[in-house]
């Protein structure tokens, strides 16, 4: 009896979707919603397809698709690091399978264990809801590049940031503009392993570096980093009176939700309070006034974990000692904290 090889237009009707939206799903195209890229892809599992996708795919054993897994795209910094990806990963000849976890744990394990993992031939991933206690769930039979500050110890190559010293080049710039009572909005109180964490604490080091003090009432705390809840913080930050002239907030969404806050009040930036965030997301240049921020290396961040992806791709082994690659970070001095746009330190 022949078994005949499964099709694209069995997966579109398996999937009750056309069969050009199954294309979109296994080449990686980004804007679909998640209810029907799910569907393609539960079809894409059950039939087996992915076996049979390309040529490529039957020569090599290769599907030439690589996965990120980030926590959400409306956050600024992961869309642009989503677009850098695929802009690196193109130029490898590699197209991106994008997903979305919601800093959610069950999602995150999907991520890693789940059947999509069968249409990839590795992973890039950001995990937020996994951390330390989770590191065994990182031991994976595929090549996997962990981004961020959650898992430091895991069995992979692993691509960050100079969170506590950008923070702390940030906050020292601030106080070289004559800050004194600065503010700090984002912090994660109980955080054991974070960006928060770790920016607080460059922060704090800032602030002992030029013998200031640290007032626990300029320490705000934000759930969810987004320009709501940047802007909720100011917002009560000001009803309760604390007295500040800067404000560094962990990153840039929560930073211009911060400025729309203290133009809101009528509070003058840069005259009256000065404002620095973190990222350098492309919105930071066209704030009013722009925002200064840390641009923590995003490009170099995706360049690279598409380059040691690749690079374990092609030379796949058991034995491979995990690379950690920390980016190069830079100060963005623009008129929100009284600067001229220029580029302050690059470390």
């Amino acid at each position: 009896m022949t078994v005949m090889a499964v099709t694209m237009q069995d997966v579109a009707r398996a999937a009750g979707v056309s069969v050009k939206t199954v294309s979109n799903v296994v080449n990686g195209y980004p804007y679909i919603r998640d209810t029907t890229k799910e569907k393609v892809l539960s079809a894409i599992a059950d039939l087996g397809y992915q076996m049979n996708a390309t040529a490529r795919s039957l020569r090599s054993g290769k599907t030439g698709m690589i996965g990120l897994a980030v926590p959400e795209l409306s956050l600024p910094y992961f869309a642009q690091l989503a677009d850098a990806v695929i802009q690196h990963a193109e130029a490898r000849g590699l197209t991106v399978l994008i997903e979305q976890t919601g800093a959610d744990p069950a999602r995150e394990r999907e991520a890693l264990h789940g059947h999509r993992r069968q249409l990839t031939d590795g992973l890039i991933m950001s995990p937020l809801a996994l951390g330390p206690d989770d590191v065994d769930t990182f031991t994976v039979r595929y090549p996997l590049v962990l981004l961020g500050e959650r898992v430091f110890n895991a069995n992979a190559d692993h691509v960050t940031m100079h969170n506590v010293e950008g923070a702390r080049a940030a906050t020292s710039h601030l106080i070289t503009q004559g800050c004194q009572r600065i503010a700090v909005i984002g912090a994660h109180e109980g955080e054991v392993m974070g960006s928060a964490k770790l920016r607080t604490e460059g922060y704090l080091q800032a602030l002992a570096d030029h013998g200031i003090d640290a007032d626990p009432t300029l320490i705000r705390e934000a759930g969810l980093w987004h320009r709501s809840t940047g802007a909720q913080a100011l917002f009560q930050l000001l009803d309760d009176g604390v007295e500040f002239d800067g404000i560094f907030a962990l990153n840039d969404a929560m930073a211009l939700g911060a400025l729309y806050a203290l133009h809101t009040r009528r509070v003058a930036v840069p005259d009256q309070v000065k404002v620095i965030g973190f990222d350098d997301i492309d919105d930071a240049r066209y704030s009013f006034p722009p925002l200064s921020s840390v641009d923590p290396g995003r490009d170099h961040i995706a360049r690279t974990a598409v380059d040691l992806l690749h690079e374990r791709i092609e030379q796949p082994t058991d034995d491979h000692t995990p690379q950690k690659i920390i980016a190069d970070y830079t100060i963005i001095a623009r008129a929100s904290s009284g600067g001229d746009g220029t580029t302050l330190v690059t470390a």
